[in-house]
């Protein structure tokens, strides 16, 4: 992997063995924890900023996931690469740090999938919901799955993925819409997956999302819909990018449904890595949403 600047990732990861496999992730600050799980083809790269504005009050966790950026990249013998395991990975990584009160939980992408599914069965280990361009439920009715991750799951889409990074070098550029990413971030986001073994994960993640019954891991996505009704009493913020060519209003409509007393923050200039786009509004917006303890109860309405 090739080295990431300190000034963009000033951070020491910590590791978590996973039967033989290692996962990195970041431990910092003290406080009421704030943990937040980053989807494909990021890592925890993606939180730099809120990492960095929160550690002075609260306890960061953010993990890579396995394949991910610090984390090991096994091949296909040595790691399922399923939303399953996924959730298991996450839920061990959580006992394993040992939280003293309950979390705010942060997510992006398919971390929203890893995150909720956790969520929904822990429902007294969760204090607030942040949530970014995501899905915790089957793909909408009104929305076909996407042309470019329809072919990612095609031969040729592998091979594209494999040899050329095709996805990882096409999410920094079409999935920031206001300002193009500076090359040295660019960079980071890509040096995780600087040779065909370690962009197995960016593969694998698109292969296994979940799109009828006869998938491996829908029935999680199902249960993780109907679970939902026991987390729409957290307080949540959600903070959505409207230039996202993928989870775009079908997909917020139903977060809508599902947390009808959310708070919902609109970006209509702003793309997928609505993070990257929006930081200087976004960081604010969360370091106030998750800086009481516990963090406000009433409902919010839309601005």
């Amino acid at each position: 992997m090739r080295p990431v600047p300190r000034h963009l990732y000033p951070f020491d990861a910590k590791r978590l063995d996973l039967d033989g496999l290692s996962m990195s992730y970041l431990d910092e600050g003290a406080g009421p924890p704030v943990v937040m799980v980053h989807g494909n083809p990021t890592w925890s790269f993606y939180y730099r900023r809120l990492v960095r504005a929160l550690s002075p009050s609260h306890r960061c966790i953010v993990p890579d996931h396995i394949g991910m950026g610090l984390s090991d990249k096994p091949d296909d013998a040595r790691y399922p690469y399923t939303l399953a395991r996924r959730v298991e990975d996450f839920g061990r990584l959580l006992d394993h740090v040992a939280l003293d009160r309950p979390l705010h939980l942060v997510v992006h992408d398919w971390g929203g999938m890893i995150g909720m599914a956790w969520a929904v069965r822990h429902p007294e280990r969760v204090a607030s919901l942040v949530i970014m361009n995501t899905a915790a439920f089957p793909l909408p009715k009104e929305r076909a799955f996407h042309l470019p991750l329809r072919l990612t799951r095609t031969p040729v889409g592998g091979v594209l993925v494999r040899h050329l990074n095709a996805f990882a070098v096409a999410a920094t550029r079409l999935c920031v819409t206001r300002r193009p990413l500076p090359e040295e971030v660019r960079d980071a986001y890509l040096a995780p997956y600087d040779a065909p073994a370690t962009r197995i994960a960016t593969l694998r993640f698109v292969e296994d999302i979940p799109l009828s019954p006869a998938d491996a891991g829908y029935a999680i996505v199902e249960a993780t819909r109907d679970g939902l009704a026991r987390l729409a009493d957290k307080p949540a913020l959600i903070l959505w990018g409207e230039r996202d060519f993928v989870f775009d209003r079908p997909f917020l409509d139903e977060w809508r449904r599902h947390l009808p007393g959310a708070r919902v923050v609109r970006f209509p200039t702003s793309g997928h890595y609505v993070l990257e786009d929006a930081h200087e509004e976004i960081v604010p917006l969360v370091r106030d949403f998750v800086g009481e303890d516990p963090p406000r109860s009433e409902a919010y309405p839309e601005p």
